[in-house]
């Protein structure tokens, strides 16, 4: 290994690890008010729904509400497992096992 290529690799850590230390670090010596950490609870759900959507619910840049659409029923007893669980091993793998079965079943 040359030295370019540890110049390098510590510089991607640094560029990564900065930004995501300094809010951390930063927010650990204030109080948030209510209302701020009240708003700050639905991000994880914010940002989940901005990735899963999108994968559920659109095919070819359009609306996808179909009975061949695999992912939007296997979603459904993976919600039901989140919901019922309130875990993350049993609605990933509810999730892996109704994707797989009903991927032979739809297609």
């Amino acid at each position: 290994m040359g030295t370019k290529f540890i110049i390098s690799v510590i510089g991607m850590f640094l560029v990564t690890y900065i930004p995501r230390f300094m809010p951390v670090y930063g927010l650990t010596k204030i109080e948030l008010p209510q209302a701020v950490k009240s708003f700050l609870e639905y991000v994880p759900v914010a940002v989940l729904s901005a990735l899963l959507f999108p994968v559920i619910f659109i095919k070819d840049e359009k609306l996808f509400l179909d009975l061949s659409n695999v992912y939007l029923f296997s979603a459904i007893p993976t919600f039901i497992a989140a919901y019922f669980t309130r875990k993350l091993f049993t609605p990933v793998v509810v999730g892996i096992v109704s994707y797989v079965v009903l991927s032979y079943i739809i297609k």
